[in-house]
């Protein structure tokens, strides 16, 4: 059960400001799973690599993911009104390192083969998982966009390691059946 507690307003004003370097160093030390989140539509055809995505809710089933409004792919998600988080297997380093760096939208994916289904954005064909989502609500924080998506589609694939981010180097988690 988690408990919330005021934090008397004097700390607050007496605690030094987190610097941005610091922030990103600890965040570092969080593993998460790497996606390539993709889109179509309206503001064209585009993807970036994610680790910045968590559920929301099951009830309706709810994904969030961060993008930064810089980043080349923001204004094809800025207009489009769905989106696919791709879960990357080991075998994926690639894809995500072009999703991830200043490639080209299409020769972004040129990398991998993708398919459309109910969304009509692109999807991963051979993903660990793909969620897609309609956008429901956006919400600006500070350098990025948080968009929630209500899932419309998903599969899920268990027989292969999963890609982690980790300290700034990718992992591998082997797949469960393998751990047992």
């Amino acid at each position: 059960m988690m408990m919330s507690m005021a934090v008397p307003e004097e700390t607050l004003e007496t605690r030094e400001a987190v610097s941005s370097a610091a922030f990103r160093d600890a965040m570092s030390r969080l593993a998460a799973a790497v996606n390539v989140v993709t889109t179509d539509g309206p503001g064209g055809r585009a993807g970036f690599t994610a680790s910045a995505v968590c559920s929301v809710t099951d009830a309706p089933p709810t994904l969030l993911v961060c993008i930064n409004r810089g980043s080349s792919a923001y204004s094809a998600f800025a207009d489009n009104p769905a989106l696919c988080v791709n879960v990357l297997g080991a075998d994926h380093r690639d894809v995500s390192n072009t999703f991830g760096g200043k490639t080209p939208m299409a020769a972004r994916f040129a990398r991998a083969d993708w398919t459309t289904r109910e969304t009509g954005v692109p999807v991963l064909e051979d993903a660990l998982a793909h969620f897609e989502c309609r956008i429901s609500q956006r919400v600006t924080v500070g350098t990025h966009d948080v968009l929630f998506g209500e899932i419309v589609s998903m599969t899920t694939c268990d027989e292969r390691e999963c890609l982690l981010y980790f300290d700034r180097q990718y992992h591998q988690l082997p797949p469960v059946a393998s751990l047992a």
